[in-house]
């Protein structure tokens, strides 16, 4: 009976997953070429073979603005989603932040969003747990879900200077690590810009 029910547990996951990718994009726009070398860390980041053409991310400030990731262009965004109910987004949110922090003045932005219902629990959330100044948006789950598979939080989806997805990684992970910010450096290298693609 045990046996029988971790069977179906791993064909339930298996299922969810594939239904997880569902929504993702599917529009090939250009093979990215040979793959960067990751670190050990990085090991469950996926750099895609060939860029995908996305649908157009809009967001909303936690006062209610609408935005878009067009004022971006020429960068690698960091799409990270999270949620307050979600306890490794909380590990996750200050190494976000460093990151940030650390390329506030290279081609690379993290762009982090709540997947929350609504806005009126995210402010409070972060005060309470000493992120007062995070800046964050928001979108939530079932209106992502059209654009990205959003039923895993926190998850990292990576875009590169013209807004098309390259990489993505779904799952926590150390973003503080020391060989995390070289590898994001030769992400934005080869992405920013794109020069090598355009030739």
């Amino acid at each position: 009976m045990f046996k029988r029910a971790i069977a179906i547990g791993l064909c339930s996951m298996l299922l969810t997953s594939n239904l997880a990718f569902a929504s993702m994009p599917s529009d090939k726009v250009y093979a990215t070429g040979t793959a960067i070398s990751k670190p050990m860390i990085m090991s469950r980041f996926i750099e895609m073979q060939y860029a995908r053409a996305m649908s157009e991310i809009e967001l909303e400030t936690l006062t209610g603005q609408n935005i878009n990731l067009d004022q971006y262009k020429g960068k690698v965004v960091l799409v990270n989603l999270w949620a307050t109910w979600c306890g490794p987004c909380i590990k996750e949110i200050p190494m976000m932040e460093g990151i940030r922090q650390a390329n506030k003045d290279k081609d690379l932005v993290v762009v982090p969003v709540s997947i929350d219902e609504s806005t009126k629990d995210i402010q409070p959330f972060l005060d309470k747990h000493g992120l007062g100044d995070y800046l964050t948006y928001h979108r939530e789950q079932y209106s992502l879900d059209e654009v990205l598979p959003a039923n895993v939080v926190p998850a990292t989806f990576v875009l590169d200077g013209d807004g098309n997805l390259i990489g993505f990684l779904r799952g926590y992970l150390d973003w503080g690590d020391k060989e995390v910010q070289p590898y994001l450096e030769a992400l934005t290298q080869k992405y920013a810009k794109r020069e090598e693609f355009l030739q």
